[in-house]
């Protein structure tokens, strides 16, 4: 396969940095995608929390970053945060797509009123991840199915959403355990999904149970189903 081409057949190219926390994830995404004969994407960086990445895209300037939501120092809408002056220059702007494992309202709302462009869940194919790059490069705004939804929604929205202050008790990683965990998901099975040990997984739904003032995960489920969580 060719390098990919634009308009008028010319090859197109875009340099990304890749931000996320979970090392063997990122080098499954260079693989995948980072064959820049191939796909035209050239990954010029890699940070594992928000001050890598703020240091890495701020000496690398990409086209494009993709951004997970949930990292260790602040989450990316601290990146965002710190990163606004690179995307609001009028010369080697940077852009954001957030690639999560999270499809929450919350944290899609979140990043997006931040400044990225567009939000896609890991559950993305390779070949999808590379017109998504190439589309928010162009300046499109780019969203996996429903989740654009969340955004129109709020966004149509003058009111602010309201606080929960139950789950504002909760950290991110443990809304994500949260979450799956209501979905029906085995404890082997959040491990694999977030890359993390089963063990850690025990450690979160205990803190959650404690936080929240719950006995097991069906009581559990039940919360999270009543906040149309799952």
């Amino acid at each position: 396969m060719t390098e990919e081409t634009g308009v008028g057949g010319m090859a197109r190219h875009v340099r990304v940095v890749l931000v996320d926390d979970h090392r063997m994830f990122r080098t499954g995404v260079q693989a995948e995608i980072g064959e820049t004969a191939r796909t035209g994407v050239e990954v010029v960086g890699e940070a594992a929390d928000v001050d890598q990445a703020v240091t890495v895209i701020t000496a690398t300037r990409p086209e494009v970053v993709l951004l997970d939501v949930h990292l260790p120092g602040g989450g990316g809408v601290e990146v965002l945060r710190r990163c606004a002056p690179l995307m609001a220059a009028s010369e080697d702007q940077v852009r954001f797509l957030a690639l999560s494992v999270s499809d929450a309202a919350e944290d899609v709302i979140g990043v997006i009123r931040g400044g990225a462009r567009g939000y896609v869940t890991k559950t993305i194919t390779g070949t999808d991840l590379v017109d998504s790059i190439f589309r928010v490069q162009e300046g499109d705004a780019v969203f996996s199915p429903r989740l654009a939804g969340f955004v129109l929604d709020a966004f149509a929205s003058t009111d602010a959403p309201p606080v929960d202050e139950d789950l504002d008790r909760l950290t991110q990683r443990e809304r994500e355990v949260l979450r799956l965990i209501a979905r029906g998901y085995a404890y082997k099975e959040i491990a694999k999904q977030l890359f993390i040990s089963v063990k850690t997984v025990e450690s979160h739904v205990s803190a959650v149970l404690r936080k929240l003032q719950l006995s097991n995960r069906h009581e559990l489920t039940r919360w999270a189903t009543a906040r149309r969580l799952v």
